[in-house]
């Protein structure tokens, strides 16, 4: 903020202990907290940043401004508060639970991921891959998002009661799937390399799935991953253009199923409730329960991902904290 000094931010960071977070001006004279290891119970009261290559944990911590997380960085904030926007930059992390960002949350083309438990942000953006060499993450678990999802690249998984206020929208990206989640609005998941799995969940708008490569899988008994139920779709669904298969079991449609130019045709089994009826190819529906056969299930996968780099970065902010005192 403008006019305020280093001596008036003293009190804030002898709180958090022996200079973990410093301030710095920018060039316009504003002050930015930089974070480098680990901060309380306190309230920045300015930007954050956490610096290129570093890790900074936060428990409680309130930041009435924007937050930075620069190139190759982590950020952990558990119980905290962000009244601004969070933007991460390329190979960077951000881990929110039970953590609030009035603002969106925006994931650089290369950006490592975001994981959000029991949190609620506005807006997240996944930017596309380009040329990095990392591929993004997103994963949510019982998360609130007050804006739209837009993902262009990596691993998607919204999870275990999410709710997305908006529309979900996924182009290009390694796989997207909702599982026991709700979006208030449309769902389109586009040129997938693996596809698309949508179980236990509703979506009241619109839903649209097109040129995925690896199949897309609505309700139980499909072979990308394992579930228990079906879902809810409020309008038309339309698969289209879908290679490895396509699986419709267990679902409510209040609308029009689309299923065209799909290889194989698609197996839309009778248990199925459509209300306006099946357009398209279809083949008989068989019974697969086989899991995803690549490795481990999606759900293991990605909370691993996350556990891993989220493990990495509270103890390297815990080691750059005991250094400094």
């Amino acid at each position: 903020m403008p006019g305020r000094t280093v001596a008036k931010l003293a009190t804030v960071t002898a709180v958090i202990a022996a200079s973990v977070l410093a301030v710095a001006p920018t060039a316009h004279a504003d002050l930015v907290t930089h974070c480098i290891g680990t901060g309380g119970a306190v309230t920045v009261p300015n930007d954050l940043l956490v610096p290129a290559g570093e890790s900074c944990a936060l428990t409680g911590t309130t930041i009435t401004g924007n937050v930075t997380v620069a190139a190759g960085a982590n950020l952990v904030v558990t119980g905290g508060r962000v009244s601004g926007e969070v933007r991460v930059a390329a190979d960077g992390y951000l881990d929110a639970t039970e953590t609030s960002v009035d603002g969106q949350v925006v994931l650089a083309a290369g950006g490592y991921g975001v994981f959000l438990k029991d949190a609620r942000t506005g807006a997240v953006t996944v930017r596309p891959k380009g040329s990095a060499t990392i591929d993004s993450f997103l994963f949510a678990e019982a998360a609130t998002i007050a804006g739209n999802v837009t993902v262009g690249a990596g691993e998607v998984r919204l999870d275990r009661g999410t709710q997305v206020e908006r529309n979900v929208s996924s182009t290009g990206t390694y796989y997207t799937d909702v599982h026991d989640s709700f979006v208030d609005g449309t769902l389109s998941v586009l040129n997938s390399a693996t596809g698309s799995v949508v179980c236990g969940s509703a979506v009241r708008g619109r839903a649209t799935f097109a040129g995925n490569l690896g199949g897309v899988q609505l309700g139980p008994n499909g072979a990308l991953d394992s579930c228990a139920s079906g879902g809810y779709w409020g309008a038309d669904v339309s698969v289209t253009s879908t290679t490895g298969g396509v699986t419709v079991d267990d679902n409510i449609i209040n609308g029009q199923l689309t299923v065209t130019g799909n290889n194989p045709a698609a197996q839309v089994a009778a248990n199925n409730r459509i209300r306006g009826g099946v357009t398209g190819d279809q083949a008989a529906a068989t019974t697969n329960r086989a899991a995803r056969m690549a490795g481990a299930d999606r759900d293991d996968a990605g909370d691993q991902r996350a556990e891993t780099r989220r493990t990495s970065a509270v103890q390297e902010a815990a080691a750059a904290g005991a250094a400094k005192l």
